[in-house]
């Protein structure tokens, strides 16, 4: 039978402060998070909604480190810009608190002491990589190198970026220094581990015997950290950014950012209730979910369990950790490192008041059970066709058509016919689908079944069109549109945890004053009382034209050629060649007198080309990158003793020189200066 709870807490991953928040987070963590807190609310249970920014670990001193400020400025910046574009959002957390509190850095440092205190680590050397000319040990993100698995040249410490594998430093080909780019040396140092081979067999029984109705990629991803035998980690680390280690002879040394994280989330609930927070950690009534990406799968199932487990004290294991797979963008990996991401401040910033568009979208296309790409194409389709089309539409026609037949007052409803109690039904059924999939956690589908609600509401005015009965059977249109009103009142109900401004302008356009509640859906005929007054019709969502599209789509554009031109890396050198057959090369320099395109060839010139000693055809493969009368006039070089070549029936004698880009393009290769046509290239 399955347990009953009294409350219900949630954490959302603590996202690093060192960059805003992505679609990849909102898509695989705090939308949907929000969606089940919001549904709960209306469902009248106790439940709360924990999030905080993390703002210890490497890449934040590596970005501070770049841009020549402190740690402290990093975080302060964009803990500030991810809290304030999360609230823009609509995402209702009861508190949005970061690692760098005070009562964090209490609350952690108490958590490891306890830990220490009870034998719960084991201390042990090991090698590590440490640079020499900075004086550090180099935690993972501060060396990189060439990962041995896909051989990706800027893989990192911890993991290649390019291929996705786990990786220690110390597994890199050829390592290097983030930091001033010396080659690293092995040295020991010592360092406390949680010996998470204790707590197998307990995790085990906990999760593979208690758990299977986990997501499967949750489920699989334990499972096979479980049957390779887990290893002792380490929780501790040698930087100066961090908790610092609370036992003596442990200067220089912090907190793991993996285990000084998950500890926020307990840390940021004492800030929000500092005199009941034990009720909401500690109860076996209280089910605490971790809502996350697959990239955390392992540390909140497998790491912060064992923890908690080792800390004592009645803490509660998460009831489920319901982890989405990744969203791509326009076909590509989301990196922060190659600014290949719609940022949540910036899409704010562009489409002001479409909030919910972005709810929508990225719930309607969420990762759930797969990586899913998000398209700015698809973002506009799903916008013009889906929530203007449909549920705009449907609701605005409600109201039009109440003010134009009845002065905006919600008429009584007659003796109901077949296809009005039909319909009735078919929202109950609805609406209960979408609650049973919020439940299990399948968004997707509850989003679907709510905008099926809509459809249905569209199909039910086009099948009974009372603006036809209204010119026989005026009695009639009052029932029709009393049961229009009751579909669009639920309408707003249901819609709530998905699109929270639409429901709540929905709510104002039908006079809901009252809270609204899940509760009001137990009778879908009755959701509107008659008599109530609506507001005028306003549109709910407006289409998004193609211009806002193609500006998105041309940054990006824009963005993958910057990271082409980063990106770019010589070809190896070719074979020593010796002097003398260097010599033997002609390189001259000469004129374009005429320049034209050849006929049925896509990528190839005809130059005329005067070298000095009269004048010399050259075809040259570069029509891609120039215009042939761009050329005219302009000095090239070109090796001149090259044996006479024919392309497309033309005699090609010699070649032009051109270097090819970091894009593929080719640039002509000219003197800086003008030089006598002939002259020879030294």
């Amino acid at each position: 039978m399955e347990k009953k709870f009294k409350r219900t807490l949630v954490t959302t991953a603590l996202p690093y402060a060192n960059g805003p928040v992505h679609i990849g987070h909102l898509a695989g963590v705090y939308v949907p998070a929000d969606i089940y807190v919001r549904y709960l609310r209306l469902c009248g249970q106790e439940v709360i909604m924990i999030g905080g920014s993390d703002e210890h670990g490497v890449p934040i001193t590596i970005k501070a480190m770049r841009e020549g400020v402190t740690p402290q400025d990093i975080v302060d910046r964009y803990h500030s810009i991810i809290k304030e574009s999360m609230k823009g959002l609509g995402i209702s957390f009861d508190i949005y608190s970061r690692t760098t509190s005070e009562i964090h850095n209490r609350t952690a440092s108490e958590f490891f002491r306890r830990l220490y205190d009870t034998d719960q680590f084991v201390e042990k050397s090991s090698m590590q990589l440490y640079d020499p000319e900075a004086g550090q040990f180099l935690a993972d993100r501060y060396v990189t190198g060439e990962c041995p698995h896909c051989h990706n040249a800027g893989a990192y410490g911890d993991q290649c970026e390019a291929c996705g594998t786990s990786l220690a430093a110390t597994d890199l080909i050829n390592p290097k220094s983030a930091i001033t780019g010396c080659i690293p040396e092995l040295r020991e140092t010592r360092h406390w581990f949680l010996p998470l081979d204790r707590w197998e067999p307990m995790l085990r029984k906990w999760i593979l015997d208690g758990h299977q109705e986990w997501k499967t990629n949750v489920y699989g991803q334990c499972k096979s950290w479980l049957d390779m035998g887990l290893q002792p980690r380490a929780v501790s680390r040698d930087l100066s950014w961090g908790v610092p280690v609370p036992v003596e002879g442990a200067e220089g040394k912090v907190l793991y950012v993996w285990f000084d994280a998950p500890i926020g989330y307990i840390s940021n609930t004492k800030e929000l209730l500092p005199d009941s927070w034990e009720r909401w950690w500690k109860d076996p009534e209280t089910r605490v979910i971790n809502f996350i990406g697959k990239d955390n799968i392992v540390f909140h199932c497998i790491v912060f369990p064992a923890m908690l487990a080792a800390y004592g004290d009645g803490f509660q294991l998460p009831d489920n950790v319901p982890a989405n797979e990744f969203l791509n963008l326009e076909g590509d990996k989301i990196s922060t490192s190659r600014n290949w991401a719609v940022w949540l401040h910036e899409y704010l910033q562009d489409f002001p008041g479409k909030q919910d568009v972005l709810r929508y979208v990225l719930t309607a296309n969420a990762p759930e059970t797969k990586d899913n790409d998000f398209t700015w194409r698809d973002f506009q389709a799903r916008n013009n066709n889906e929530l203007v089309a449909i549920l705009g539409n449907f609701v605005n026609r409600v109201v039009v058509l109440m003010h134009k037949y009845f002065g905006g007052e919600v008429p009584a409803a007659g003796a109901l016919q077949d296809i009005d109690t039909a319909v009735l039904n078919e929202i109950t059924a609805l609406k209960d689908s979408v609650s049973e999939n919020i439940e299990t956690f399948h968004f997707r589908e509850a989003l679907r079944e709510a905008m099926n609600i809509a459809r249905a509401g569209n199909r039910y005015l086009q099948e009974t069109e009372p603006w036809k009965l209204a010119k026989t059977d005026m009695a009639r249109v009052a029932t029709v549109l009393n049961v229009a009103a009751q579909i669009t009142g639920a309408l707003a109900v249901v819609t709530e945890p998905f699109l929270p401004f639409a429901s709540e302008r929905m709510a104002r356009m039908l006079g809901m004053t009252d809270p609204m509640d899940w509760a009001m859906l137990s009778d879908v005929a009755a959701i509107i009382p008659a008599g109530r007054k609506f507001g005028e019709a306003e549109l709910l969502f407006e289409k998004i034209e193609d211009a806002a599209i193609e500006a998105q789509t041309a940054r990006l554009a824009r963005i993958k050629e910057e990271n082409r031109i980063k990106s770019f890396t010589p070809a190896p050198q070719a074979a020593d060649v010796d002097f003398d057959t260097f010599c033997r090369a002609d390189l001259r320099v000469g004129t374009v007198v005429e320049c034209e395109r050849v006929p049925k060839a896509d990528k190839l010139l005809r130059f005329l080309i005067d070298d000095g000693m009269g004048r010399r055809t050259i075809v040259s493969g570069i029509a891609k990158y120039y215009a042939p009368e761009d050329l005219v006039g302009k000095q090239v070089c070109f090796i001149a003793n090259l044996p006479v070549r024919k392309l497309r029936g033309i005699e090609s004698q010699g070649m032009i020189l051109s270097a090819e880009n970091a894009d593929g393009s080719l640039v002509v290769i000219g003197p800086t200066a003008p030089v006598v046509p002939g002259a020879q290239v030294k």
